[in-house]
C-alpha cells in the first residue's frame, strides 16, 4: 500500500502517511513535460499543494536526480486508467457565432449571436435568468 492512514481510537481523523517510493514516483510524473501538478495529485489522491511541496523539496536537494516517470498509476476502482494527452489546437477558433438553445417544458427557444457582441449576449442571458 502507498500510504498508511494512522489509527486512533478517537475516530478522529489523521494525517496519512506516504512512504518515499510513493513520493518518489509522484515527483517523476510532474517532471514529464505538459503533465499538470494538478493532475498528479488528483491521480494519485493527494492534495496538490502537498505535491507541490515534494516537488520543490526535491529540486532543493543537491545532487537529487529525479528518476523517469513510472506509469501512470492505476485508481482503485477505476475501469480505465486515465492520462494526460497533450493537443495542440488551431491557432483560430472557428466558431464566428455564439449559440444558444433553451428548453424549459414544451417550449424550446434558438439563439444565434455574432460572436462580437458577447456582452449584449450575457446582458440578455442574465436578464432572461432573473
Amino acid at each position: 500500500m502507498n500510504t498508511t492512514p494512522e489509527q486512533s481510537g478517537e475516530g478522529r481523523r489523521r494525517r496519512r502517511l506516504h512512504s518515499d517510493e510513493f513520493k518518489a514516483n509522484a515527483v517523476a510524473s510532474c517532471m514529464q513535460p505538459g503533465i499538470s501538478m494538478a493532475a498528479v495529485a488528483m491521480a494519485n489522491g493527494i492534495n496538490a499543494n502537498l505535491l507541490r511541496r515534494w516537488v520543490q523539496s526535491a529540486e532543493m536537494r543537491p545532487g537529487s536526480v529525479v528518476p523517469d516517470a513510472p506509469p501512470a498509476p492505476k485508481r482503485q476502482g477505476a475501469n480505465t486508467p486515465t492520462a494526460f494527452v497533450p493537443m495542440q489546437l488551431p491557432a483560430k477558433a472557428a466558431a464566428a457565432d455564439i449559440r444558444i438553445e433553451l428548453r424549459r417544458g414544451n417550449t424550446s427557444i434558438s439563439m444565434t449571436w455574432p460572436i462580437d457582441a458577447a456582452s449584449e449576449c450575457a446582458a440578455w442571458v442574465r436578464e432572461l435568468l432573473r
